[in-house]
C-alpha cells in the first residue's frame, strides 16, 4: 500500500503509478472495487466522490489536497489498528463481505466454505447468490443469524473451522445440513473438456476453455438472451413464438411470458382490445428488478404499416412499444410507446434512463424510468442499432449500421457527437468497466473492432468468424464473447491484445449471448431454436 500523496491533484483522464496507488488505497479503505488499472476513469472518479461524501468534502471527484489528507489519515489509522492485534482476527473484525463484493477475500471465503462442505460452486472471487446461500447454510449450522453476510462472527467461526480441518489428519464429519443442489446440470450434451477444472489455479493461471454444460430446447426462437445480474435469463422469441421465456441458473424454465397486452389498460386509449408484440431485445435496471423488452412490431387493429429490415422514416411505418416487466412477479407492468422497429436498448447504470434504438424511424427513444414514458427522440441516421452506456451514466454510444460511424450522446443535454470511420456497418457495442474502450462488431466487414475512447480511434480489428453479431463482455472486461452467425460458432477474445483464445461450435444461427459473472457461464441464443450454456 502506498502512502505517498501526489504533488498535484489527480482527476479523470490521468494515468500512471500515482493513480494506481490511489486505486489501491481507495480499495483498502472500502470505496473502490474495480480493477487497478492506473487510469483515472469513471469508476475511480465515482469512488473518490463516495469517499468525499462520506467525509464531508466537496464531492467533485477530483483527488486534491483535502481528499489526499483525509484518505491518508484514514489509512494511517487503519494501519495502526491492524498492528495492535493478531492480523487474522483483526482482519476478521474489520472485514464484512456481502453480495456484490469481489476480490481475493471472497476467493478465500469460497475456498473455506468448499473445504467445510457448504459450497460446491466455482472459485470466482465474486460474492453472488451462490456464495450468499452457502454463507447462510454455514451460519444456520453454527447458530448464527442466517443473513448471508460474512461479518466478523461468521468469518471467525469459519476461520476456526478451517484451521481445525487443516490440522486434523482424520476427515472431519460433515455438518448436519442439507447438501446444496448441484450447480450444473449433469446431463451435458458433450463430455466436459479436461481443461475446465474449476480450482483457483486453473482460474488464475493458464486460460480456461469453454465447455458445454447444457442445452435448452423448447418452443423458442431466441433472438437474444440477457442476464438480469441476479440469476434470471430472459430469452426474447420474436414474432415466431410471441413469448419471452425466463430461466434460472439451474436451466429451469421459470415462466413463459406471452407478449399479448391490452394497450388501453396501459394508457394507450386509441388502441382497443388485445395486441401481440414481437420481443427482440432486453435490458435491466434497478439492480435487475425491472426488465425492459423491445418489440420489433405490434400485431392487431391499427397497426397496418409495419416496419421491416429495409425501411426509412419517410415511409411512416408504425411505432412500436417497450414492455417493463417486474422480475419479482414476471408480469408486464408498463407499456411505453417508442419509435418504429425498436431493435436494441440499454438502461443507464444509475437506472434513470432507458435508451431504445429505432431501426426504421432512424432515431433514439429516451425513456424516463420514473415516469415510464418517452421524454425525448434523438435523430441519428440510417439504421441505429447497438447501444451501450458508460459506467458514470454520462455518455451513451449508438452504432449506426447504415454508416461507418458511432454516435456519442451526452446524457445531460442529449447533444450528439461522432466517432467517425470506425468500420463498415457497426452493429453491436460493448464498453469496458472503466469506460476506456469500446468494442463493436462490424457487420459489413466481418470483424470486431476495439476503439480507444480517449482518442476515438480504432486500436485493432480481429476476425472471429463469419458474420459476428452480438457480444458479451466479462465483468472484469478481460474477455469478450462473440457469436458468429454464419460460422455457427462462439469465440472468446482476450481484450488486452484482441487475440482469439478459443472458438467452439454451436447450433445453427447463434444470434445472442450473455455472461453470468457469478458462475462464469456463457449463455448463447441460437435462432434455430435452442439456448446453449458454456462453462468458462
Amino acid at each position: 500500500m502506498s502512502w505517498a500523496t501526489p504533488a498535484q491533484a489527480l482527476k479523470r483522464g490521468n494515468r500512471g503509478t500515482q493513480v494506481t496507488s490511489l486505486q489501491q488505497n481507495l480499495r483498502a479503505a472500502g470505496y473502490y472495487n474495480g480493477p487497478v488499472t492506473g487510469f483515472y476513469g469513471s469508476l475511480t472518479q465515482a469512488a473518490v466522490r463516495r469517499f468525499q461524501r462520506a467525509h464531508g468534502l466537496s464531492a467533485d471527484g477530483v483527488y486534491g489536497p483535502q481528499t489526499q489528507r483525509r484518505l491518508s489519515s484514514k489509512l494511517q489509522g487503519k494501519r495502526r489498528s491492524t498492528s495492535t492485534s493478531n492480523n487474522s482476527s483483526s482482519s476478521n473484525r474489520r472485514r464484512v463481505l456481502r453480495r456484490g463484493s469481489r476480490g481475493s477475500s471472497v476467493s478465500s471465503l469460497q475456498r473455506k466454505l468448499k473445504l467445510s462442505g457448504y459450497y460446491n460452486g466455482p472459485i470466482t472471487g465474486y460474492y453472488g447468490s451462490l456464495t450468499q446461500a452457502a454463507v447462510g447454510r454455514f451460519q444456520s449450522s453454527r447458530g448464527l443469524s442466517p443473513d448471508g453476510v460474512a461479518g466478523p462472527q461468521t468469518l471467525s467461526a469459519l476461520e476456526s473451522g478451517s484451521r481445525s480441518s487443516a490440522s486434523s489428519p482424520i476427515t472431519p464429519a460433515k455438518p448436519e445440513v442439507t447438501a446444496p443442489p448441484p450447480i450444473f446440470n449433469n446431463e451435458s450434451f458433450i463430455e466436459e473438456q479436461s481443461k475446465t477444472d474449476n480450482n483457483q489455479d486453473a482460474l488464475s493461471g493458464s486460460p480456461n476453455w469453454m465447455a458445454l454444460k447444457h442445452t435448452i430446447y423448447g418452443k423458442i426462437s431466441p433472438k437474444s438472451i440477457v442476464h438480469s445480474g441476479q440469476g434470471l435469463f430472459f430469452a426474447q422469441n420474436m414474432m415466431y413464438s410471441h413469448t419471452i421465456t425466463v430461466y434460472d441458473r439451474d436451466y429451469k424454465l421459470v415462466k413463459t411470458i406471452p407478449d399479448v397486452v391490452n394497450l388501453s389498460k396501459y394508457g394507450h386509449s386509441k388502441f382497443n382490445g388485445k395486441y401481440q408484440g414481437s420481443p427482440v431485445e432486453a435490458g435491466f435496471s434497478h439492480n435487475g428488478r425491472y426488465a425492459w423488452v423491445s418489440n420489433y412490431k405490434m400485431y392487431g387493429p391499427g397497426f397496418n404499416k409495419p416496419g421491416s429490415d429495409k425501411c426509412s422514416p419517410n415511409q411512416n411505418t408504425d411505432n412500436s412499444f417497450l414492455y417493463r416487466i417486474d422480475t419479482e412477479n414476471l408480469n408486464i407492468e408498463e407499456v411505453i410507446q417508442v419509435g418504429s422497429v425498436p431493435k436494441f436498448l440499454a438502461a443507464s447504470p444509475d437506472s434513470r434512463l432507458v435508451l431504445v434504438s429505432n431501426w426504421c424511424s432512424w432515431d433514439l427513444s429516451v425513456v424516463d424510468t420514473e415516469n415510464n414514458q418517452e421524454i425525448k427522440r434523438i435523430k441519428l441516421g440510417r439504421y441505429p442499432r447497438g447501444v451501450t452506456i458508460d459506467a458514470a451514466s454520462e455518455k451513451a454510444y449508438v452504432a449506426l449500421m447504415g454508416s461507418y460511424d458511432i454516435a456519442t450522446i451526452n446524457l445531460k443535454d442529449f447533444s450528439v457527437e461522432w466517432l467517425r470511420n470506425i468500420g463498415r456497418s457497426p452493429r453491436h457495442l460493448n464498453i469496458d468497466p472503466e469506460s476506456n474502450y469500446l468494442y463493436a462488431t462490424l457487420n459489413g466487414e466481418g470483424q470486431v473492432a476495439k476503439i480507444d475512447l480517449s482518442t476515438g480511434k480504432v486500436i485493432k480489428k480481429v476476425v472471429t468468424g463469419s458474420a459476428p453479431r452480438s457480444m458479451a463482455l466479462s465483468d472484469n472486461g478481460q474477455l469478450l464473447y462473440v457469436v458468429n452467425y454464419h460460422s455457427n460458432t462462439v469465440s472468446k477474445v482476450r481484450t488486452s491484445d484482441m487475440k482469439v483464445l478459443q472458438t467452439v461450435n454451436v447450433n445453427a444461427h447463434p444470434i445472442g449471448v450473455t455472461y453470468d459473472a457469478e458462475t462464469r457461464q456463457v449463455w448463447v441464443a441460437c435462432y434455430s431454436g435452442s439456448i446453449m450454456v458454456f462453462q468458462d
